[in-house]
């Protein structure tokens, strides 16, 4: 594919940019950002703007490390597809092979899981934060991953389990605990546990050392905030951030990337730097690197769940591990057809534009809005930036 060259002066770039990030801090709808373009593979934009910790004074620092949320899964689907590489791991084969004790059932029988269910989110779990609280994961205590309860990853699998499946494996899509069944997937699949399982699948082979299921430097860590009016507030240990209208909301503990014990989620237990996310995603947008052959990284990149629709999403697919653009239109997003987008509930979001050659990479330390589909903020950076391009 012949990719465009730059079409503006990195001086329209800045400015257009800098007017949204600039903008979501003087209104305080965000407390900070680190924010990162390249095209082609090259920076073209690079800046870390307004505060790390408000209630210190610290700014915010291109090294910040923040806690990942679900852009921990993005690491996690990686590194299963390293795994597929290797024939350690198939996406077709019912995980049973891997894990013949999380036996999940669908009308009382026993269901046939793969990967490729986990990786898609058609595998027919859900998550507890899109149940209301007399839910049956709320009644089973199974935690989403971001909250602290002293439990380990088998018994959360455990406890998943035992809650009846929400349909058929393959039939519909809806956003789960998939990835931290995928993370039990992959220690059952190299014997080691999933911290250092992603370590030497994912960060290692790029060279990458602030991303991580525990924090590579306390002094970087990003505060963390949550909306509110008039201005954000300092997120309390533990949270409840609303979400939905009509669900209780995201059950978060910001203190959980300190805690040893926690249990490594892999959908969201993560923690790391933004140029981090950027180097793997560079990685995969360009053939897959040293992680994977470009035939894998092409399959992560396709839409896998054609003929099913995302609540809530239109005009969005999914591949393996992120969501997958079908119509910009429907969207209402300006990226092309066929481009990669997700984001963390802490207040990230990244998108991948193979068709452009763009990837941006947009970290903030305020949940919900700096998250993809959370606020203003990553749709006005996204804006910003094509109009900056030009078509």
């Amino acid at each position: 594919m012949l990719e465009r060259p730059l079409q503006t002066s990195s001086t329209t770039l800045s400015t257009r940019l800098d007017a949204v990030i600039d903008g979501a801090i003087a209104a305080e709808r965000i407390v900070g950002a680190v924010v990162l373009v390249r095209r082609n593979g090259q920076p073209i934009y690079t800046r870390a703007a307004g505060l790390a910790d408000r209630e210190t004074g610290s700014p915010m620092r291109e090294d910040a490390q923040f806690r990942l949320a679900s852009v921990s899964k993005l690491f996690v689907a990686a590194a299963a597809m390293a795994l597929v590489e290797q024939g350690k791991l198939d996406l077709d084969r019912p995980i049973a092979e891997w894990l013949p004790h999380f036996e999940p059932r669908f009308g009382g029988e026993p269901a046939a899981i793969s990967l490729r269910h986990l990786l898609t989110h058609t595998s027919g779990l859900g998550y507890g934060f899109l149940e209301p609280d007399d839910g049956p994961l709320h009644r089973a205590g199974v935690s989403d991953g971001m909250d602290r309860t002293g439990i380990t990853l088998a018994e959360n699998l455990s406890r998943l389990a035992g809650a009846p499946l929400l349909f058929r494996p393959g039939t519909r899509f809806c956003y789960s605990l998939a990835l931290d069944v995928a993370g039990a997937l992959i220690e059952a699949a190299t014997g080691l546990a999933l911290p250092q399982a992603v370590q030497m699948l994912v960060t290692e082979p790029l060279g990458l050392n602030d991303t991580g299921f525990s924090v590579a430097d306390p002094t970087r860590l990003a505060a963390a905030y949550a909306d509110d009016t008039p201005r954000p507030r300092r997120m309390r240990e533990p949270d409840l951030v609303p979400f939905l209208p009509d669900l209780p909301g995201l059950r978060m503990d910001p203190s959980r990337a300190f805690d040893e014990q926690a249990f490594p989620s892999g959908g969201a237990g993560m923690t790391g730097s933004a140029s981090d996310t950027m180097e793997l995603l560079e990685a995969l947008r360009s053939g897959g690197g040293p992680l994977m052959p470009p035939e894998h990284a092409a399959e992560m990149a396709r839409d896998q769940i054609a003929g099913l629709d995302i609540e809530g999403s239109p005009g969005w697919g999914y591949g393996l591990g992120f969501s997958i653009l079908r119509d910009a239109t429907a969207a209402g997003v300006t990226e092309s057809p066929g481009a990669w987008r997700w984001g963390g509930a802490y207040g990230h979001s990244w998108f991948v534009d193979p068709i452009r050659g763009l990837t941006l990479v947009a970290f903030t330390n305020t949940a919900l809005e700096g998250m993809s589909n959370g606020g203003r903020f990553s749709a006005d950076l996204s804006r910003a930036l094509y109009a900056a391009i030009g078509p």
